[in-house]
């Protein structure tokens, strides 16, 4: 009987030690943190689907810039490092016989180096503008097929299928035309980069980086 009433008293004085000792305490929130309005959030309607062909590179106006930028673009979407199917090098995507005029042999080192890419692009640009020099003065201006002949057109042109076949193109009116590996003509070229001014680039002959 005592061993059952020391049992009794020990549960209930350790039922009364729980009470207290286990007590929730009470935390006051800051009023600056409290919110009183609700709050919005707004989720995604649909997941995004980028595709290369829908994007287009920022207008930087009709200058030097803008005219190397789009071209840029055109060729690599502005990637230094890319080498194409055909073994094209760089942003603005350079054939090594091209390069190799200009004094550049190390492909390797040519597309590990945006400097020297940029270089090699005015350089190529100097270039061509001297060849083209009288085709320039002749033709700026004139339609063929219905598009308007300008300096920036015949550049980018010469860029794409050389000097010597926009002289052709030229001087045929359209006639003789060229396409390259992947289906770009000269044509598309003259009207797509038409009416950027290129007078920061000056024609030099034979040219070196």
């Amino acid at each position: 009987m005592r061993r059952c009433f020391i049992y009794f008293c020990s549960l209930v004085i350790l039922l009364v030690l729980m009470s207290f000792g286990f007590k929730q305490p009470v935390v006051k929130v800051p009023e600056s943190l409290k919110v009183i309005d609700p709050a919005e959030v707004i989720y995604p309607q649909r997941m995004a689907v980028f595709d290369v062909a829908l994007v287009t590179p920022p207008f930087l106006g009709s200058s030097y810039i803008g005219f190397k930028e789009a071209l840029a673009f055109k060729e690599s979407q502005g990637n230094y490092f890319r080498m194409n199917t055909l073994g094209y090098l760089g942003k603005y995507q350079f054939g090594i016989g091209t390069l190799q005029l200009m004094g550049v042999y190390n492909a390797t080192r040519f597309l590990n180096d945006p400097v020297l890419q940029e270089r090699a692009f005015y350089t190529n640009m100097a270039r061509n503008k001297w060849i083209l020099r009288k085709d320039i003065e002749r033709f700026s201006g004139k339609r063929i097929k219905g598009v308007e002949i300008t300096e920036s057109g015949m550049l980018a042109a010469a860029h794409l299928a050389g000097p010597g076949n926009v002289k052709k193109y030229l001087r045929s009116w359209g006639k003789v035309d060229v396409t390259d590996e992947y289906g770009t003509t000269i044509a598309q070229y003259i009207r797509k980069f038409s009416g950027y001014d290129l007078s920061h680039v000056a024609p030099k002959r034979n040219p070196k980086v």
